[in-house]
Order: C-alpha cells, then structure tokens, then sequence
C-alpha cells in the first residue's frame, strides 16, 4: 500500500444541538499530522458526536472543521476520504473478506488490477491475506474487526476514524488488538481518531487524549499528562482512579499546604483558600515502622480486596476520610487483614491540587 502523510484536523468552536439540548458545545480541537487522538468519555458526553460531525454525518450547528486548514464543514461525508471503523463492523456478510475490502474501490470505479493488488496489500497489513476467500461469518470477532481495519485503509484515506471498534471483544482479545492498532497506526503514518469510554485502552493507544463530559472538552494532552496532572476532579476520578482530599490550603516554598482537621498535607499546586487535592492509590506506600514520609497518616484497614497483580485496599483514618490504596501483590510489604492498624505514607509531588467541577 501507497502510505501518503497524515493529514491535521482543527475544530474551532463546534457546536452541536437538538432543540434544546445541547450535545456538544464550543468544541476547539487540533489535531496533528499522523497523531492517534482519542475522544475519552462516558456515555452521552458527546464524543460520538464530535466524530459523526468530522465524519460529515452530522451537520454542526455552530463552528467550523478544517482539514489542512481547509473548511470542509458543508463537505458531504463521500466527498471528505475519511475511512471508517464503527463498532458493529458493517461488514458485508454474503461478500467474502476480498470482496468487503474491496468494496471501496468499486464504488470509485478503479480498475480491476490495481483493485486487486491494493486488497492484497491491505490484507497483508493486517495479517489476513490467507483469510480473502473466507466469508465474515466464517471469523472471530478480532478477524472482523481487522477485516473493517483494511477495508476502511484500502483506499488510502485522509483521515481514518474509529467508533468504540474494540468494544465487542472480550478482555483479553480487547488487549491483544489494542496492541496490534497501535502498531498498525505506526505503519500506515496516518491520521486516526478514535472514540472511546475505556480508559485503559485511551491511554494505551493514544498519543493525545481529549476528555469529554456533558458535551464540553474538559482536557486535552498526551496520556502521561492527563494521569499526572488531571486539571479537575472529573478528569482525575474518570481516568484512573483518586482519592479527594479537600480542606484550606496556603502557599509555601514546595507548592502548597493543606490543612483538614487537624491533619496537614503536602501537595503541587500554586492556588490559597479553598483547595482540593487528587492522590493516587498507587502512589501510596504502608510504612514500615521507622520510616517516614512527606505525608503520613495512621489509620486501619477497613476492606480489602484481592486482584491478582495487586491488592485494593481501604484504610479508615480519622482526620482525612476512608483513603484507597494499591498495593502490589508481589512481595506486598504486608499482608492485609481488616482492622490492622497501618501507616499510610506519600511524597509531596503525589498529591496535584485539582479543580472542583463547574456545575
């Protein structure tokens, strides 16, 4: 396969309406030349929308689209080169794997030669070049999924767009494709945006994320920056998992203090007054007796559970709540049993001051 450069999208201000709700509102995005975006959110936070409108399914009611700085908004979706993915597949089942792929370039009219050769191409990308006479009904779910792969790659699109298409595999095979998408976006050079509510597989895909919620675009940055430094309580809680921490904070040399109670805590941030502090469970560590901290609190297990790769626990302590902790399972500094007492420590740079939600 021929494989052109990747193409940069811009959204400047889309909007999205249906009467009086609002799906999507005042949505600015860039995205660069052969990046993996992904739109990360829950359900009914607009993502899917977002992708209709760059697709050209969905017309928006405010703002405008670019592609290399082009206005492609009134641009019809056959007339915009995008490839597309969607989560069921729409595969064709009476057409075997050769015929699906090769559907695209019937409908452009291309010759029966360089037909062929692009299908095999394509199919050799993802691995199913043995698989051409077969008919859909005739593979697993993985096979379909990059069945739709090159089908939608064929024609060497601008763009290559992904609805939620791992969401109908199991666990494990989710897994699997995820690694393999990511390798085949690094093959083809492309520009691919994909939609998605598990977060695992956006931070595992991605090059940048950008989160949704109630139709608004909260953050946008690359995987790392997002866990390290969620900038509000939506974002910290949705991607990962937290621990909130709210009380009065004040500045000093490190970043801030917060005070609870008449618990004090140590954190990263540059705002006084009312503060509210996000902290990992992972980033915490049960002390030994004699060591010590920038962060120390006592407290009991309160439940536990067990994960294989870890332990999830929950230790009460009284001046600063009920406080998750992840514990590996290898080599776990102790063995957890409810109402044992411990000794929670953390560093300075584990606990990010956040924002409070806007309502």
């Amino acid at each position: 396969m021929s494989v052109p450069a990747g193409h940069a999208l811009s959204l400047r201000g889309v909007s999205r309406r249906y009467g009086d709700f609002v799906a999507v509102r005042d949505a600015s995005l860039e995205v660069g030349s052969g990046r993996f975006l992904t739109l990360l959110g829950p359900s009914g936070s607009g993502k899917t929308t977002i992708l209709m409108m760059i697709a050209g399914f969905v017309e928006p009611s405010a703002g405008t689209v670019l592609l290399d700085g082009r206005d492609i908004t009134a641009l019809p979706p056959e007339r915009r080169d995008f490839g597309m993915v969607f989560q069921g597949y729409a595969l064709f089942p009476h057409m075997t794997v050769a015929e699906n792929v090769a559907f695209p370039l019937r409908v452009r009219r291309m010759g029966r030669a360089e037909r062929e050769a692009k299908v095999r191409a394509a199919l050799d990308l993802v691995q199913l070049d043995r698989f051409a006479e077969r008919r859909p009904a005739q593979l697993s779910g993985g096979q379909q999924q990059r069945v739709a792969l090159a089908r939608a790659l064929v024609f060497d699109p601008a763009l290559l767009l992904l609805d939620e298409p791992l969401s109908a595999l199991d666990k494990k095979l989710r897994a699997e494709l995820q690694d393999e998408l990511k390798a085949l976006h690094r093959r083809v050079g492309r520009t691919f945006i994909n939609v998605t509510h598990d977060q695992e597989e956006a931070l595992s895909l991605s090059d940048e994320i950008a989160i949704l919620d109630h139709g608004r675009l909260v953050q946008v940055g690359s995987p790392q920056d997002l866990y390290e430094r969620p900038a509000t309580r939506f974002v910290a809680d949705f991607l990962g998992k937290s621990n909130f921490i709210e009380g009065e904070a004040e500045r000093d040399a490190g970043g801030i203090v917060l005070r609870r109670g008449g618990a004090r805590v140590l954190g990263r941030g540059d705002s006084a007054g009312r503060a509210l502090l996000s902290l990992r469970p992972e980033k915490i560590a049960i002390l030994p007796e004699g060591a010590s901290e920038d962060n120390v609190a006592e407290g009991r297990i309160a439940a536990w559970s067990y994960l294989g790769t870890g332990y999830a626990v929950t230790v009460a302590t009284p001046e600063l709540g009920d406080i998750r902790v992840h514990l590996p399972a290898w080599r776990s500094p102790v063995a957890p049993a409810e109402g044992m007492p411990v000794r929670l420590g953390w560093s300075r740079d584990a606990a990010v001051a956040v924002a409070e939600d806007p309502a």
